[in-house]
């Protein structure tokens, strides 16, 4: 599932999104795109929903919500 972020501006940013994601139980993959302010999530949807994920990566200061 892919999930827009908010405020990619350097290798700093996409690594601390990428491992707040990836600390969600449930989550399989993360992949972050600083060049499109994007995150591709594999996650197990019975141990996590895409919401909690989004939720993460807002409380470390970067909102991210579904990718239009």
């Amino acid at each position: 599932m892919k999930l827009a972020v908010e405020g990619l501006f350097c290798p700093s940013c996409v690594y601390i999104v990428r491992e707040t994601m990836a600390a969600v139980d449930g989550v399989a993959s993360v992949d972050v795109s600083a060049l499109d302010n994007s995150a591709t999530v594999v996650f197990d949807d019975e141990k996590t929903s895409i919401a909690a994920i989004a939720k993460a990566s807002t409380e470390a200061g970067y909102p991210a919500s579904l990718f239009n």
